[in-house]
């Protein structure tokens, strides 16, 4: 995988020496070159079957239907893929992040748009927000903040759009590469007449295999690979262009006046209506240069695009076009009857409302302008649209099936996960029952820690009454760890666990919040090195409580953290409508709060200030009951919460929840999976929630 960031960095030249420029050019030359492998490989095969696609179910009339056809090929690319995705969408990127799941996080994260309610105020101050309040005239964004906040309907019809979005993203990535293959391969029987079309797929299918078995060596070094390949390809497009050009006359340049596209829907709508489908093909992989956004910048992206694969691509496509003006009979080479084109589609559309509210939201730019991109955007795609239903009999429904199937699984795994979630909150253990129980949990403390797993963010889930019920003993140290996904690309290390104490301090329980972005990769695998971080910050956060009641114990007033405006070291505002937005303070500085507004962190039994976390004896004991605990060993307590619908629940309810969700449940890789905990230091106990 390519690092941007890396890409893009400057070596401070040496006077006297040029292996600083020299590098930095040629890192550049390597950046440009893996950007066309990845990003541009779809737009930049689609003129082996556009006009193929345009003209497979009418022939060409008269030389007047090719300036038409070509006419809406040049401003379909200039539309979509230039001023649509490169000027306007590229910009949208989520921290250098592109894709429809990028623009989504985008927008949870300058709003309480998910559905999970698991937000915590804390969760904006995160280094990785960077949310900035807004003007005080600027009332519109507000507003539309606070009716996405509160209203359900929105929030679900939000969720659904990404997951049709996400669903067509997969199932075009499963046609897309055999339609390009193919559709190469195809060319074979021009050159060759003995090649028929059983061998063109045999050979598809293997190149196919090979290609999919060297994605094994990671994007960086394929896109290496391949970027060459279609460097040459984009100048051998411009050169044969430009060849049939001066043989076959430079009139097909007239097509640039776009009144060639309404003389063609004039002489034959249902002809020209159905050509739209195969045009749209000129664009397919323009939602490639948002979603691989993450490989490279946004500059090098726009500047490959604008200035070596646009201009190629429509030399390309003029040539061809000049051709068939003096050869109309020549455009039955169909290779591929019946090619979805629903996919990309579906995606652009979902893109372009995505970003529609993000303008409104995020960027906060003029009404009219934002009413201009959403008319010609969503207009243009859905006039699209229209055309390629048309061609569903001929096969494209098998795309749909698929991607409704997508749909499907990605909405139950949503609908009974929040279910779930629900129903966990509502049953965690109240408090008083363990402040009823005392310090020792109504049972034995044992040597050790125990990691609780839980997917809570508040409140003591009820499994850890069952562990209370089944179990002879408790360790003597208890951490509630919750892995939570925050809508970020990445969370710094220094901000990845928040701790908060659970009771009084000599229960010595706490809660553990291990927040990741949705690009994290999990670097600290195994339970060796999750323990450690885990533990190092426990540390860092007692310290630091220690010091910040020393300085405000004066001013405590035992209020809860998750209601706090803002800690003694941290700068929140508050919203209009109670949004909180951080100016950018690291999370374990305030990390000093507690489990319940009348149980504080550094409280008693009877409320009063823990006099002992003053003093610096009491720090030190702390710190050496946790090395203690830990040298006693860690286990790990895995609690299994499923869900049942309840008896009197409608059939459907009853289909998706016991067996549907149940069966992604039992078949989906966990995310405690990744910590390799040997069976000996792992306790599990079942529960059954009914909802």
């Amino acid at each position: 995988m390519v690092d941007e960031r890396a890409g893009d960095r400057k070596l401070e030249p040496v006077w006297g020496s040029t292996t600083a420029v020299e590098t930095t050019l040629g890192r550049s030359i390597v950046l440009a070159l893996q950007t066309l492998g990845v990003v541009f490989g779809d737009v930049g095969t689609s003129p082996l079957y556009t006009f193929d696609i345009m003209f497979n179910k009418y022939s060409i009339a008269s030389k007047e239907d090719v300036l038409g056809a070509l006419s809406l090929v040049i401003y379909t690319l200039i539309l979509i893929p230039l001023l649509k995705y490169t000027l306007i969408v590229l910009w949208g990127n989520d921290d250098g992040e592109g894709g429809t799941f990028a623009l989504y996080s985008l927008i949870c994260r300058n709003s309480r748009a998910s559905l999970l309610p698991n937000q915590l105020r804390s969760d904006t101050r995160i280094s990785s927000f960077q949310l900035q309040v807004p003007s005080v005239e600027l009332e519109r964004s507000l507003k539309i903040k606070e009716q996405l906040e509160t209203s359900s309907m929105l929030k679900k019809l939000l969720l659904m759009l990404v997951l049709f979005g996400t669903s067509m993203v997969i199932a075009d990535g499963v046609v897309t590469p055999a339609m390009s293959v193919m559709s190469a391969v195809n060319g074979l029987k021009v050159g060759i007449s003995s090649v028929n079309e059983g061998e063109v797929v045999m050979i598809t299918v293997a190149i196919l295999i090979v290609l999919f078995s060297l994605q094994r060596f990671r994007t960086s070094k394929v896109a290496l690979a391949v970027g060459p390949v279609l460097f040459i390809w984009f100048c051998c497009l411009a050169g044969i262009g430009i060849y049939n050009i001066k043989t076959y006359g430079s009139a097909v340049l007239r097509a640039f006046n776009p009144i060639y596209i309404y003389y063609y829907f004039e002489r034959n709508p249902t002809q020209a209506w159905m050509s739209l489908g195969g045009c749209l093909l000129c664009a397919t992989g323009s939602e490639a240069m948002f979603a691989d956004l993450c490989y490279f910048s946004v500059k090098s992206v726009q500047l490959t695009f604008v200035f070596l694969v646009l201009p190629c691509l429509l030399l390309g496509y003029i040539g061809q076009a000049a051709f068939l003006m003096e050869n109309l009979t020549e455009n039955q080479q169909v290779f591929f009857l019946s090619i979805p084109s629903i996919a990309e589609l579906g995606v652009m559309m979902m893109t372009t409302v995505l970003v529609t509210i993000i303008m409104l939201l995020i960027w906060q730019i003029n009404i009219i302008a934002v009413l201009c991109f959403l008319m010609l955007s969503l207009g243009l795609e859905l006039i699209f649209f229209s055309s390629v239903l048309g061609g569903v009999a001929d096969g494209s429904w098998v795309l749909l099936v698929f991607a409704t199937v997508l749909y499907l699984i990605m909405y139950i795994w949503n609908y009974g996960t929040k279910l779930k979630y629900e129903t966990e909150v509502k049953q965690k253990l109240p408090m008083d029952v363990l402040m009823e129980l005392g310090c020792n949990l109504g049972t034995v403390r044992a040597p050790g820690i125990g990691l609780l797993y839980n997917e809570l963010v508040r409140g003591v889930p009820a499994i850890f009454g069952q562990f209370l019920a089944t179990m002879p003993a408790i360790h003597s140290m208890v951490i509630f760890v919750c892995i939570k996904w925050v809508p970020v690309p990445v969370v710094p290390q220094n901000e990845r666990f928040l701790f908060r104490r659970v009771c009084p301090k000599s229960y010595h329980m706490f809660r553990c919040i291990a927040r990741y972005g949705y690009k994290d990769v999990r670097k600290d695998n195994g339970h060796p090195a999750f323990e450690q971080l885990l533990i190092d910050s426990l540390e860092k956060f007692i310290r630091r409580e220690a010091q910040e009641r020393s300085l405000e114990s004066d001013q405590y007033d035992g209020t809860d953290s998750e209601e706090e405006v803002a800690s003694a070291s941290s700068r929140v505002l508050v919203g209009p409508n109670g949004s909180i937005y951080s100016l950018g303070v690291p999370l374990l500085a305030e990390s000093a709060g507690t489990e319940n507004p009348t149980i504080g962190s550094s409280m008693s039994f009877d409320g009063s200030l823990d006099e002992a976390m003053d003093g610096r004896g009491s720090l030190d004991n702390e710190l050496s009951f946790i090395h203690k605990a830990k040298e006693s060993g860690v286990v790990y307590l895995l609690g299994h919460g499923d869900i049942r619908a309840r008896k009197e629940s409608f059939f459907v309810k009853k289909l998706v929840i016991n067996y549907f969700y149940a069966f992604l449940r039992r078949n989906c890789r966990r995310g405690i999976a990744t910590l390799g905990i040997p069976p000996a230091r792992m306790m599990q106990v079942a529960m059954q929630h009914m909802v």
